[in-house]
């Protein structure tokens, strides 16, 4: 249980990180209004949505590991100076789980495993890694309504983007029924998201057995921080 609500907290502020980072750098291509509605106060009340922001980023991470963030800032994309801000607006959310992916390797590889610390903060933080990195290639995806989808929007004919945008409404439950059902895809999905946690100098399986311990449904009370 403990595991369960590190990672959630860990996961509530990245959510936070995410979606400041599309308000940060909306500011600076032209949207005034972030401001006035808060989204540069890394409050969890103005980027925070019960269904998107923890019911489903829960079921996804509950049954498949896989983190998705789930927030929401509404950017103003007719004020924004050129399409190439409203790509960088786009893409400033998954840097900002890079950067936390960056962290989370760095204080694996240089702190919690070399000094032997606390296994299970070390498991915890390993799984934190692999949804940070899985939170990375997801929002990359070319599916609306996925950043990676945004990016390349402002670049689409008028006829692309109208019959492209009905798929915002069902891409992520197609997406999940995706990784459910077909195992090819989620097995590949794993490899390459083990093979970058083996680059950053990292165990894949530390990650496993962070998922293992967040699952404290499965096997009774977990572990203790």
């Amino acid at each position: 249980m403990a595991c369960f609500l590190f990672v959630m907290v860990i996961w509530v502020f990245s959510v936070c990180l995410h979606e400041f980072g599309h308000a940060w750098v909306a500011e600076r291509g032209g949207d005034y209004t972030v401001r006035e509605k808060g989204y540069l106060s890394m409050n969890p009340v103005h980027y925070v949505h019960p269904v998107t922001s923890f019911l489903l980023p829960m079921l996804i991470m509950a049954f498949g590991g896989i983190g998705l963030p789930g927030g929401a800032v509404y950017i103003e994309r007719h004020l924004l100076r050129s399409r190439a801000w409203e790509t960088g607006v786009s893409l400033a959310g998954p840097a900002m789980n890079l950067l936390l992916v960056i962290i989370s390797a760095l204080a694996l590889r240089f702190v919690l495993i070399p000094y032997h610390l606390d296994n299970s903060a070390t498991y915890a933080t390993a799984f934190i890694l692999k949804l940070q990195i899985s939170a990375v290639l997801l929002n990359l995806l070319p599916i609306p309504p996925l950043d990676g989808f945004h990016a390349i929007e402002p670049h689409l004919s008028s006829e692309w983007r109208e019959s492209l945008l009905p798929f915002a409404n069902y891409g992520l439950f197609a997406l999940f029924i995706l990784f459910q059902s077909v195992p090819a895809v989620n097995r590949g999905f794993w490899l390459v998201i083990n093979g970058i946690t083996t680059f950053l100098g990292v165990d894949p399986y530390l990650g496993y057995q962070g998922f293992f311990d967040f699952q404290f449904w499965k096997h009774g009370s977990g572990f203790t921080l």
